[in-house]
């Protein structure tokens, strides 16, 4: 292709402003016929060329270029073009965005839209992008006024695949051929005919997609039409035979048997190139396995298209998309909504535009919720067609009810949905300018509608799976986390992106007094509903086990012990933490589970090496040692799953080192937004994931506490009484001292005539609150009497402890229980010995 400087006009939309710009001559010739002419003449483009910037931000260069016919001289282009330009080529390099112009004249300046009798069609695709630029740009200039969709969708195709190829000379560092090495990692074959002659040119992939080696072919069109199946045989032959079709672009989807036996489809496209006399010169095209090429406008290409788009819809939402999608572009169509029937009702799953006002007012009234649902007696046109099960067609001007007439003026379809002998649902097409419906039309939405209808079933059936399990996953964890002194626990759960979205991953937080919490995570072994159901066993058991008053290690070892009891090949991991809130003291315990991360207060992160065990359920007599740590207040706890740090391309240290960085990164104010910095994107996950997180802030009141250890003696009751006066006047608690000493009489009481083995109480103030404990050593707790008689001499103990407390209760303990009792103090007095004002008295005896 010749190029002659400044002396040749250049191609509409190419001319490069300032000096210099009009040089020409591209680096790179092929002086006979390839397959990528063939391809462009099928494509509709005379000529194709790759510009390339000659450094960033610099101008854009000629490197590559040519043209669908070799006997006749191309359009010229020039060589280089100034990204600065206001040429649709550089418009297409700087926005990243495809430039089609129809009608363009060999003038300067044109605009999309704007065109002459003898226009040409100019097209500038940008070429992939490679650190936030573009690499080039794909300019193809047609021989007809315009490109069509399905021309624009090949042409897009062949961009990209030239853009790897530019990757692979950046890595490389030498140039390599692009034109043909990028139709060539397609899997395109090609082929060029001679009407009249029999003869038939073909490229390497053509063969091989037949099965065909160079030696065994011999070049005639008869030869490959044996390969044919011989009930396509004939449409093949339509298709590639010049004096029965027209000019322009046709498709086929066809059958081959390949001289080995195998059976396999392909995928023809061809155009009829004429002379100047409008005789067919010559018959160029494209043939696919795959599909290469792009939906397009032909009825089998849909059908095949939105076959295997809804084999992937997995929801009612996902298959609603594909509707409108396979529906409304193509058939330009300016409105689509379906529904689903569910009994009486029907339950809008998409409207497509959303805009309320391109709905008619019913709509806009009934069905503007999210899951909009309406009688179908309120709409007779729907109501018939779902009765009837088939499809009806009203022209432009039908007399409909005000609910639909405004949907489609220019004409309306309504499609029921069928499927497994039942109508599951409706889909409703509107046009506002007059529309025809053509037979071929009529088909398509049969068959859209039979296909939707199947797909809408199931979509329905795994949205009702998926409920389910939701269901069970939210009723196996926390529905809310407790209110703690001293810190904010928020926690995250997302399940994973594939298959049944239920899993393993537990977290959980438990008060186990006044002063201490426990935070729990683990992961179950798989993603099932037997994975969920040993983590809810799991969960229940470690609450159990540490509301009991278990130290925690002795709560992950009997946790483990249990798990290993059980009839099951899956194995838990875990981390379990201790954490007093007065002190900030930590006790951790780690089964095989990743090690906790700390936030300290300067924002720096810390990864808590925690001495590890084994996986729960491995081993029955495995160790799981005690790591102690210290938090300072404004702390932030995080323990986590391995579904947030790991994944196929993400190894489990690069991604806890992300984490940490997104962690010292949040701002601790929030804990919950904190949480969501950390789960990031909520893009496909491959394991479900489990966050939990605690800020540790440190009590702002201080709690004192006395403790005294009782005697079994006569007297034991009165020196306990003594004790507890002699605390409270150290407190300056007089007003009620009376109520407290009288609980302390009826609790150690009790301890004393109904239990055996030593007896320990301890009182707590904490602002206007004061809280007797007796702890024992039996595991019974204390149970009121039915009924007491006038005459009885026991058995009024615990009703006067619920007199005279705001709240009591019992709590089981490591090796015994604990009654407690609360009682709101009247008028506290400040002072010395009050809780904040220093150490209060602390004896054990």
């Amino acid at each position: 292709m010749p190029h002659n400087g400044g002396t040749r006009a250049a191609v509409p939309g190419l001319r490069a402003a300032g000096a210099g710009a009009a040089g020409s001559g591209p680096s790179r010739r092929t002086p006979k016929a390839a397959p990528r002419e063939w391809v462009l003449a099928f494509a509709g483009a005379a000529t194709a060329a790759v510009y390339v910037p000659e450094a960033p931000g610099g101008e854009l260069e000629l490197v590559e270029s040519a043209d669908a016919d070799v006997d006749t001289v191309g359009h010229p282009l020039p060589k280089r073009i100034p990204v600065t330009d206001d040429s649709p080529v550089a418009e297409a390099f700087r926005e990243g965005r495809p430039r089609w112009l129809r009608d363009a004249t060999l003038g300067s300046g044109p605009e999309e839209g704007s065109g002459t009798s003898r226009g040409v069609a100019l097209g500038a695709l940008p070429l992939g992008s490679a650190g936030g630029g573009w690499l080039g740009c794909l300019v193809v200039v047609g021989d007809t006024d315009r490109f069509g969709p399905e021309q624009r969708d090949f042409l897009e195709r062949y961009a990209d695949a030239i853009a790897g190829r530019l990757r692979g000379e950046a890595d490389r560092g030498a140039p390599a051929p692009l034109l043909d090495a990028a139709l060539r990692s397609m899997g395109v074959g090609s082929f060029a005919l001679l009407p009249g002659t029999g003869v038939v040119q073909t490229d390497p992939v053509l063969l091989e997609l037949l099965g065909l080696s160079a030696d065994d072919f011999d070049g005639r069109t008869d030869t490959l039409l044996s390969y044919a199946v011989p009930e396509d045989a004939p449409a093949l032959m339509s298709m590639v035979e010049p004096s029965a079709q027209l000019s322009g672009c046709r498709e086929l989807e066809f059958r081959i048997r390949r001289p080995t036996g195998e059976l396999c489809w392909l995928h023809l496209c061809c155009r009829v190139l004429t002379g100047s006399d409008d005789r067919p010169r010559r018959v160029v095209g494209v043939v696919t396995a795959a599909p290469v090429l792009r939906r397009s406008a032909s009825d089998v290409a849909r059908l095949q298209w939105l076959t295997a788009a809804l084999d992937d819809a997995s929801t009612v939402r996902d298959v609603s998309r594909v509707v409108v999608a396979a529906l409304r572009e193509p058939l330009g169509a300016d409105r689509v909504a379906l529904a689903e029937l569910l009994e009486d009702r029907l339950a809008v799953t998409v409207l497509d535009p959303p805009a309320p006002d391109a709905w008619p007012a019913l709509w806009r009234a009934e069905w503007r919720s999210e899951w909009p649902d309406v009688p179908v007696g309120a709409l007779p046109t729907l109501q018939g067609a779902l009765r009837d099960g088939r499809m009806s067609l009203w022209p432009a001007g039908a007399a409909l009810e005000p609910g639909l007439a405004g949907v489609g003026p220019g004409g309306l379809a309504v499609l029921p949905l069928p499927a497994r002998g039942r109508v599951t649902g409706v889909c409703v097409v509107g046009w506002d300018e007059p529309h025809e419906f053509f037979p071929e039309e009529r088909a398509l939405l049969t068959a859209t509608a039979g296909l939707v209808g199947q797909a809408l079933k199931r979509a329905h059936a795994y949205d009702a799976e998926q409920e389910l399990a939701t269901m069970l996953q939210r009723s196996l964890l926390p529905r809310r986390l407790p209110e703690l002194p001293g810190g904010t626990a928020v926690a995250r759960y997302l399940p994973a992106r594939r298959g049944l979205q239920v899993g393993g991953d537990w977290y959980d937080v438990i008060a186990l007094s006044d002063r201490k919490v426990a935070l729990v995570i683990g992961d179950v072994q798989g993603h099932s509903a037997g994975a969920a159901t040993i983590m809810g066993q799991m969960r229940t058991a470690v609450r159990a086990y540490a509301v009991e008053g278990h130290p925690p290690d002795v709560v992950v070892s009997h946790a483990n012990r249990l798990l290993v009891g059980m009839e099951t090949d899956l194995f838990a991991t875990c981390c379990y933490v201790e954490l007093d809130m007065e002190e900030g003291d930590a006790l951790f315990v780690r089964a095989g589970h990743l090690s906790p991360l700390v936030r300290r207060p300067d924002g720096g992160i810390e990864e808590v090496e925690v001495e590890g065990g084994l996986p729960l359920g491995v081993l029955a007599d495995a160790e799981f040692p005690l790591t102690s740590v210290a938090l300072a207040p404004g702390s932030v706890l995080a323990l986590l799953t391995d579904g947030l740090v790991e994944s196929a391309d993400l190894q489990v240290d690069e991604g806890m080192r992300l984490t940490g960085e997104a962690l010292s990164a949040a701002d601790p104010s929030d804990p919950g937004r904190m949480a969501d910095a950390l789960l990031g994107e909520d893009g496909r996950r491959e394991d479900d994931v489990a966050l939990l997180l605690l800020r540790y802030d440190g009590m702002k009141v201080r709690p004192v506490r006395a403790g005294w250890v009782v005697w079994r003696l006569p007297d034991a009751v009165m020196h306990a009484r003594r004790f507890a006066a002699r605390t409270l006047r150290s407190w300056r608690v007089t007003e009620d001292a009376d109520a407290v000493l009288l609980v302390v009489s009826e609790l150690v009481t009790n301890a004393l005539v109904h239990t055996q083995g030593p007896v320990r109480f301890d009182l707590t103030l904490a602002a206007d609150r004061l809280r007797v404990t007796v702890t024992d050593s039996s595991p019974r707790a204390p149970a009121k009497p039915v009924i007491v008689d006038w005459e009885a001499t026991g058995g009024r103990g615990l009703f006067l402890v619920e007199a005279m407390s705001a709240s009591w209760g019992s709590v089981p303990v490591g090796g015994g229980k604990q009654v407690w009792s609360e009682i709101v103090l009247s008028r506290p007095e400040p002072g010395p010995g009050r809780p904040g004002d220093g150490p209060g008295e602390d004896g054990a005896r």
